[in-house]
C-alpha cells in the first residue's frame, strides 16, 4: 500500500506537534505546582498525555505495517473492549461456550472478512448470523434464568464492540475513484476528528460549561461543551479536507456526522456505566480508563462515516 506522502506526513506532524506542546504544558504545570499538595487535575492531565503518546505511536506503527497491521490492531481493540463489556454483564456458566465463540471465533472471522475485503458477508455476519447463533447456543445450554437479558447483552456487546468498531479498518476496503491507495488517510481523518471532538467537548465543558445536557446521566457533559466542541471539531475537520476525497464543505458535514454520533456513543456508554455503578469500563489505559472508555465515540461514529462515504463516493 503506497500511501505515505507529503499529506500524511503533514497530518501526523500536526498530531505529534500538538502532543509535544501538550507535554511541555503538562510538564510546566507539574513543575510549577510540585511543591504543593498533589493536584489530581494536573496528574490526570499528564497521565492522559502519556497515554495519547502511546496510542498515537501504536496507531502509526499499525498504519506503517499496512492493511494487515490496522486489521490486527482493531481486532485486539475489539477483543479487549468486548472483555470489558462482558465483565459488566451478568453471565452464567451456561453462557461460557457462547462467549468462547464470540472471543475466539467470531472476532477473528469478522476481521478476516475486513482483511480480505468481503463486504457482502462483513456487513451481515454479526447482525444476522451471530445474532441468531447466540440465543440458539445459550438456549441449548438449558438455562432459562434471565435468558432474554443475558442474550441481549451479549448480542449488544458483539454489535457495538466488534461489528461497529470493525468499520474503522473497513474504510481501507473502499474503492474511491481517484483516491486508490490513500484510504489510510481517511481512517486517520475519522480518528482525529472523533478524538479531537472528545477533547474539545471536555475542554469547553471545563472552561464555560454551566448547563448539563443530561444531568442524571452525565453531569459533566454540558450544552456549552457540546456546542463548543462540535463546532470547533467541524471547523478542524473542514480544514483537513485535503487528506480526504471530500471537498471542504463535505468534510465539514462528515465531521458534523462523526462528532454527533461520537457524542451519542459516549452518552450511551455513560448510561451503561451509570446503570452498573462504575466510573470507567476498566483501567488498561492510564488516565483514560478502559479500552471501551476511549473507543465509545468511535463505536457509533465509525459505521455512520463508513456507510456515508461508501454510499456517496464508491
Amino acid at each position: 500500500m503506497n500511501f505515505w506522502d507529503s499529506e500524511l506526513t503533514l497530518l501526523l506532524s500536526g498530531v505529534f506537534g500538538i502532543l509535544v506542546v501538550a507535554s511541555v504544558i503538562g510538564g510546566i504545570l507539574a513543575y510549577r505546582y510540585s511543591g504543593e499538595k498533589s493536584n489530581s487535575t494536573i496528574d490526570n492531565l499528564n497521565a492522559r498525555i502519556r497515554a495519547w503518546w502511546v496510542m498515537c505511536i501504536i496507531c502509526v506503527l499499525a498504519v506503517v505495517l499496512g492493511n494487515i497491521g490496522v486489521v490486527i490492531l482493531f481486532a485486539l481493540i475489539s477483543f479487549f473492549a468486548l472483555r470489558e463489556f462482558i465483565t459488566l454483564t451478568p453471565t452464567r456458566r451456561s453462557d461460557h461456550e457462547a462467549l468462547f465463540w464470540c472471543f475466539f471465533v467470531f472476532i477473528p472471522i469478522q476481521y478476516l472478512l475486513v482483511g480480505i475485503e468481503w463486504y457482502g458477508l462483513f456487513s451481515i455476519f454479526i447482525p444476522v448470523f451471530v445474532f441468531l447463533f447466540l440465543p440458539t447456543r445459550i438456549a441449548l445450554a438449558g438455562d432459562t434464568f434471565h435468558f432474554l437479558e443475558r442474550t441481549a447483552k451479549i448480542q449488544w456487546g458483539m454489535l457495538v464492540t466488534v461489528f461497529c468498531l470493525s468499520h474503522v479498518p473497513a474504510l481501507l476496503m473502499l474503492n474511491i475513484e481517484g483516491y486508490q491507495g490513500e484510504n489510510a488517510k481517511l481512517l486517520l481523518f475519522l480518528i482525529v476528528v472523533t478524538q479531537i471532538s472528545d477533547v474539545l467537548q471536555y475542554v469547553f465543558g471545563k472552561l464555560i460549561g454551566k448547563h448539563s445536557i443530561v444531568p442524571k446521566l452525565s453531569p459533566n457533559k454540558t450544552i456549552e461543551g457540546f456546542v463548543g466542541g462540535i463546532m470547533s471539531s467541524v471547523v478542524i475537520g473542514a480544514c483537513l479536507y485535503w487528506v480526504t476525497p471530500f471537498s471542504w464543505w463535505v468534510a465539514g458535514l462528515m465531521s458534523l456526522a462523526i462528532t454527533i454520533m461520537g457524542f451519542v456513543g459516549g452518552l450511551c456508554m455513560s448510561a451503561i456505566k451509570r446503570d452498573s455503578g462504575i466510573k470507567d469500563f476498566g483501567a488498561i489505559i492510564e488516565g483514560h480508563g478502559g479500552m471501551l472508555d476511549r473507543m465509545d465515540s468511535l463505536c457509533f461514529a465509525a459505521p455512520i462515516f463508513f456507510h456515508l462515504t461508501r454510499y456517496f463516493y464508491t
